[in-house]
């Protein structure tokens, strides 16, 4: 009680909270605020159970099985291994504000940030970072297991030309926190934003 009354006193999330909850560095009361955001998107998706026009990616608590469902749903309605499947992503030039229905295939997420570069949506390429704008919002991103010719593009066929598999954290510690790789297209070599240590972010 001694320790959670500290912890309450310093507005730090109590151990005994952070031993059962998701990744975060926030403070107490960004913390309670982020939880409480998180629990208003599942109770509005579990009134109709359809998936919303895009999904908030930092609300799971297993961000990595939203995006296996992904995968699965396209690798059973085309009767294929799911071990085989790769997810793409697309960034769009539209947050989420902009779209009313979910997409056709996949789904639409938001609430990426980017470390070490910026997103530009105007030429479709990471770009270098902007002076003191250390984690630029990403726009709406488009995550599906593309099709061509009615075949699944699979993780042998892959096109990774001018991209850069940039991994996702859920926070800025990484390491454990590793979600996924996203292949972002880049006009630059792949190598530099490597040695920028550029990644997504669910949370700053």
């Amino acid at each position: 009680m001694e320790e959670l009354e500290n912890s309450l006193f310093l507005d730090q999330v109590p151990q005994i909270w952070t031993q059962r909850a998701y990744p975060s560095l926030q403070g107490l009361t960004a913390w309670f605020a982020d939880l409480l955001l998180r629990l208003r998107e599942l109770d509005t998706w579990s009134t109709d159970f359809v998936l919303p026009s895009s999904v908030w990616l930092a609300g799971f608590f297993n961000p990595q099985s939203f995006l296996t469902a992904i995968m699965q749903s396209t690798a059973r309605k085309n009767e294929l291994p799911l071990d085989k499947m790769c997810l793409q992503c697309d960034v769009t030039k539209k947050q989420k504000e902009d779209f009313t229905s979910a997409p056709r295939e996949g789904a639409y997420v938001h609430g990426l940030y980017m470390e070490g570069a910026r997103w530009d949506s105007q030429t479709g390429f990471i770009m270098d970072s902007r002076l003191k704008e250390l984690f630029p919002y990403m726009p709406v991103v488009n995550i599906r297991s593309p099709l061509s010719l009615l075949q699944a593009i699979t993780q042998d066929k892959q096109d990774l030309r001018n991209t850069y598999e940039c991994p996702i954290y859920k926070t800025r510690t990484r390491g454990p926190t590793y979600v996924w790789t996203f292949n972002l297209k880049t006009k630059d070599k792949p190598a530099k934003w490597t040695l920028a240590g550029v990644a997504l972010l669910l949370q700053t």
